[in-house]
C-alpha cells in the first residue's frame, strides 16, 4: 500500500507506541522546562512571551541564555547571534539524519526538523537506524516531547513567584539524568562504551584545567573523531 493511500494508525496505537519511547525525555523536560519558566517569570517576561518562546524556539539552552540576556538588557542582535551560535550543533544533527529522510516530503522534513532537539535527535537516530518507523509515530514522539516542555514552562511561570531559589529542588540534575537514560541504549558495542567513558573523563579533566565553557564540546569532538577513526580499523581486525 502506498504512503498516500495508507490509513493513519488510530490515536491509541500512536500513544501506545510513541509514549514509552519518549518517556525519558518527558521526565527530563518537565522539570527543566519548569526551571526555565521560573527564570522567565523572575526575569520579567510575560506569560505570553514565556510560552511563545517554548512553542516557537523550543531550545532549552537557547531559551535559558536568551532569558538571561533579556533580563540583562541585551539587544535583539545579541540575542539572535547567541541563539545561532548555541544551536550550530543542529547542522551536525541534521546531516546525521538526512540520509534517513530522503523519501520524505519537504514539508514533512521541515516539520520534523522544527521540533528537533538534542534529546529527540538521540531517540530518532536510534529508531531510524534500527528500522523505518511510521512517520505518524515519529511525529508523535516529537509532539509528546514538545508538549512536555511547554507544560513545564507554563507551570514554572505560574508558580515562579512562590519560589525564591530552584537549586534546593535539584532540577539541575534532571537534564544529565535524562541524557544518561538516552545514552544507555546506544552503547551497543565496546567501542561506543569506551568512547563514552573517555569523553566523560576528558570532559572532567578539561574542566579542571580551566576549560569551563567548552569542556563538553571539546571532549565530544575529540572522542567522536577518535571513535570514527578507530571503527574501520576495528571492523577490519574482527573480519
Amino acid at each position: 500500500m502506498s504512503e498516500r493511500n495508507a490509513v493513519p494508525p488510530p490515536l491509541s496505537t500512536l500513544i501506545q507506541n510513541a509514549l514509552p519511547t519518549v518517556l525519558p525525555v518527558i521526565l527530563g523536560y518537565l522539570p527543566v522546562g519548569f526551571a526555565y519558566g521560573v527564570l522567565a517569570e523572575k526575569s520579567g517576561l510575560s506569560l505570553f512571551n514565556t510560552v511563545t518562546m517554548s512553542v516557537l524556539v523550543y531550545a532549552g539552552s537557547a531559551q535559558l541564555i536568551g532569558t538571561g540576556l533579556i533580563a540583562g538588557g541585551g539587544g535583539a542582535a545579541a540575542l539572535i547571534f547567541t541563539t545561532f551560535v548555541v544551536n550550530l550543533r543542529h547542522l551536525l544533527m541534521s546531516a546525521a539524519l538526512a540520509t534517513r529522510l530522503t523519501d520524505w516530503k519537504k514539508w514533512q522534513v521541515a516539520l520534523f526538523t522544527a521540533e528537533m532537539t538534542d534529546e529527540t535527535f538521540a531517540l530518532h537516530s536510534l529508531r531510524l537506524a534500527a528500522a523505518n518507523p511510521p512517520k505518524a509515530e515519529t511525529f508523535a514522539v516529537n509532539l509528546f516531547a514538545h508538549s512536555a516542555w511547554i507544560i513545564g514552562s507554563l507551570t514554572g511561570f505560574l508558580v515562579g513567584g512562590r519560589i525564591t531559589d530552584v537549586k534546593p529542588i535539584g532540577l539541575d540534575y534532571a537534564l544529565p539524568a535524562m541524557f544518561i537514560a538516552l545514552l544507555t541504549p546506544q552503547v551497543m558495542k565496546p567501542l561506543y562504551l569506551a568512547m563514552a567513558v573517555l569523553a566523560a573523563a576528558l570532559s572532567v579533566t578539561l574542566l579542571l584545567l580551566g576549560f569551563d565553557r567548552i569542556h563538553v564540546i571539546l571532549a565530544t569532538m575529540i572522542c567522536a573523531t577518535l571513535g570514527a577513526c578507530l571503527a574501520p580499523w576495528i571492523n577490519r581486525k574482527s573480519s
